[in-house]
Parts: C-alpha cells; structure tokens; sequence
C-alpha cells in the first residue's frame, strides 16, 4: 500500500522538482560565478594531488583538505557509479548518461557554493569538534522559526535517507554481489560489516578519515584500471559507444520505446535522479565532510570540492557506462543477451538484480572473475559510502538532539546496515530516494539565499 504512494512522490520530484531545481541551482552559480568549475579547475587540481597523501597527519579537531575530498569521495562513489548507472542505462538508455554529465557538470558549480558554505558557517565546539554542513547555513540565511523548521526538516531528512536507508541499500549491494561472487551468505556478510563498521565509528571522525583517505584512492585506481583493461579488449566499439550516448540523449525513443516527448523525459529525469545519486552536488551530503577541512580559505576547499564532482561523475561512472555500454549494446541498440531497445525496461527487471555491471565486466573477463572484480570494488565503494554517509548523519543527530544521541544513533545504524543484507527491499530502496531528494529543496533554498557570501569568496580569490 505505501510502496505505490512513494513511488509515485519520487516519479514527480526526480521528473520535475529535482531537474529543475538542480539544473537552476547550477546554472545560477555557474554565471554568477563566472564558471568557477572551468576557470578554478587547475586550481583544484593542483590543490588535491600537490598535497596528496596516504598517510596524513592527525589533527586536534577537523581533517586535512585531501582528507575531507577523500572523505566526500568515499560518499560521492558508491553504488551510484555501478549500480545507479546501470539503472539510469537500463531505464534511460544510453542517452541518460549525457544527462549526468549536464547535471554534474554544473553540479561542480553547486558543489563549490556547498563547501564554501560549509567552510564559511562551521562552528567549534567545546569538545574540539568542528560542526559544519547544511543545517548551519541554512540557519545563517534564514533566522527564527523558518529556518529552523528548514535545518530540522534536513536533518531528519539526511539521517533516514544517509544514515539509515541510505547505509541499508549499500550494505544491501554488497551482501547480493558478494553471495553471487563468492557465494558467500550474505548474513554472514552482514556481521562483518557491522563488525568492521563499530570499530570505526567508535573511532570518530579522526579514525574515518584515516580510513577513507587510504581506501578511496587504491579503490579508484582498481576500478579504472579493470575498466580500462575492458575498453582497450572493446576498443573499436569505443566510437560507437560514445555515438550511442550523444544520439539517444536526443533521439531516446529509439531505444526506450513510446513516444518522443515521454522517452526524452525518462532519459533526462534517470541521468538526473541517477546524477544526483551519484555525485551528490546539490543534496547537501557533501558539505558535512568540506567544513572539516583545515585550509586557509573556504575557496581553497570549495576548489577541492569541484575535482570531487569530477573524479566521480566524469572519471568513474563514465568508465563504468562506458564498460556497459561498449560491452551489452551493440551500435543498433541491442543489447548481447538479445533483448532489443524496446523490451530494455522489460529486461531492466531481470538484469538489474544480478547487477549490469557484473554481467557486463563478466562479458569480458569471463562470468567468474567479472562477478569476482565487480563484488570486490562494489565492496569498497560501498564501504566507504557507509562510513561517510554515517558521519553526515551523526553531525546531523547532534545538532537535532546532542552529543548524547550519538551512542543510540549508531546503534541503529548498525541495525539497518545489519538488515540490508537480509534481503531486498523495493520499499526501502524507494524511502531511501524520497529521502535524498526532499533534502534538495532546503539545501538549494539556502544555496540561493547565501549567494553573496559564495561570490565573495570566489571573486575575491580567484580572479
């Protein structure tokens, strides 16, 4: 009975409020801040890998800005890239992968705005803790009782989307990709898990980020080289590839079915729920982990913040679409199972379960060893999703109910993340959508209001 209600809330905000809002959001810091995502790039670039480090120091309170990249990258790169654009083709087609670029490419602007803010309205606390993320500047730009309904409204928003069903859905991927993998139950899964989990949120943030800035770059490099291996076996199927993506942006009916205008829809609504999943820009998940970064400005870490949009939208997903893409279709829409462009939905149902990119990476390395590669990193990437997204809904429930909840927060967590390798859930995988989406709307609102404070920071420092 609830399933179809919510279903129903999420097809209206991901076809219509959260296109608009995101794409808005975006091209409004992209003009105001004179593309700070293209004139700032360099910038970025040299501020992440000039510092880079696998072994960071420690600090009294906050992260270093590799630590907090590699903290938001760890959020950002998780199922979204293997599992969420699988979805987005499957759904889509290959065209919604050009509309995740549109998305994150002014995504990198929104992204900006966020960790400027973030930076800019932290707070330290007594316990030589920094607080930063949405909620504090969403009651920056909007005193007494709205924006305090729009901070608790976030809050609970992020802890039941990231910190719950969120971490829930993750532990979920790797549980189901490690039983096919390995055959391994994935209960047992589960307790590991939990296990590895306690130990590190006992931790706290100075554990994860010692953590994620080890994880998230050997991860990545797995990742690209397995997929580079798959294209360079694919290569002359590359060009067409890249065809498929740019045609069915435009031409989707072709390979969804139905007619023009609804096809054109579902592309761009999958490439922008499915973008949103991914990288982030705009939900406000990010910014917990930019406002812990010690730099010496909120531009340098808001540069810093672009390249994360980048690593994960350009570099990762579109390595992993291109392995699918390249691997499943064949130029006239086909996919190597059989199954044409308009039974793809139909075929979305069967193939979605045991993972398109584990089917995909199997094609060429052999059933076992693509199943094998896929679990493995999908085990990292979601790992690692799971300690950030944990982290952003901890700050979130401290500045809800205090430093007290803390202890009863992550005992539920470990509950939901223990669960989610039980079994599938459609209800939770659709509560944990409602949940990102609706935490758009007070973070854009507030992105829009403190527009002033950003621009004075990137015009100031980066003429």
């Amino acid at each position: 009975m609830l399933l179809p209600i919510v279903q129903t809330i999420n097809s209206y905000l991901s076809d219509y409020v959260l296109v608009i809002l995101l794409l808005l959001i975006g091209l409004w810091y992209s003009f105001r801040t004179r593309f700070v995502q293209v004139r700032c790039f360099g910038e970025g670039i040299r501020n992440v890998f000039g510092n880079l480090s696998l072994n960071g120091k420690k600090h009294k309170k906050g992260m270093s800005s590799f630590q907090a990249l590699t903290t938001a990258i760890a959020a950002q790169v998780g199922t979204g890239n293997i599992v969420g654009a699988s979805g987005a083709i499957l759904t889509g087609g290959p065209g919604a992968i050009f509309w995740m670029w549109v998305i994150a490419f002014f995504g990198m602007a929104t992204i900006y705005a966020e960790a400027v803010l973030a930076q800019e309205t932290r707070i330290h606390t007594g316990k030589n803790h920094i607080q930063g993320g949405p909620v504090y500047y969403i009651r920056t730009a909007f005193k007494g009782a709205f924006g305090k309904f729009l901070a608790h409204f976030f809050a609970v928003a992020i802890i039941l989307a990231l910190g719950f069903f969120g971490c829930m859905v993750q532990s979920n991927s790797i549980g189901s990709t490690m039983q096919t993998a390995f055959g391994i139950p994935s209960w047992v899964i589960g307790i590991i898990l939990v296990l590895a989990c306690a130990v590190i949120f006992i931790g706290g943030m100075e554990r994860l980020a010692y953590v994620t800035e080890k994880i998230v770059p050997i991860m990545a490099a797995v990742f690209l080289a397995g997929g580079l291996v798959v294209l360079l076996m694919r290569i002359r199927y590359i060009p067409a590839t890249f065809a498929m993506i740019f045609s069915y942006a435009f031409h989707p009916q072709a390979i969804i079915g139905g007619g023009f205008g609804m096809a054109l829809k579902t592309a761009i609504s999958q490439g922008a729920k499915r973008g949103l999943f991914s990288n982030e820009a705009g939900m406000g998940s990010t910014p917990h982990a930019h406002a812990q970064a010690n730099v010496e400005t909120p531009h340098d870490q808001g540069v810093v913040a672009i390249i994360g949009v980048f690593i994960d939208t350009f570099i990762v997903l579109t390595l992993n679409a291109l392995v699918i893409i390249s691997t499943l279709y064949t130029p006239g829409g086909i996919l190597a199972n059989g199954f044409t462009g308009n039974e793809i939905n139909a075929a979305g149902e069967t193939i979605a379960r045991t993972n398109l990119a584990q089917t995909a990476f199997g094609e060429a390395f052999g059933t076992a060893f693509g199943s094998i590669f896929v679990a493995v990193c999908l085990l990292f990437f979601a790992f690692s999703t799971v300690l950030s997204w944990n982290m952003f809904g901890r700050i979130n429930a401290i500045y809800l109910f205090g430093h007290r909840s803390v202890i009863v927060y992550q005992i539920i967590s470990l509950v939901f993340i223990f669960l989610g390798t039980l079994a599938s859930n459609d209800l939770v995988w659709e509560l944990s959508d409602l949940f990102n989406q609706l935490m758009v709307i007070p973070n854009t609102i507030a992105l829009f209001a403190l527009t002033g404070m950003v621009l004075k920071g990137a015009h100031n420092k980066s003429k």
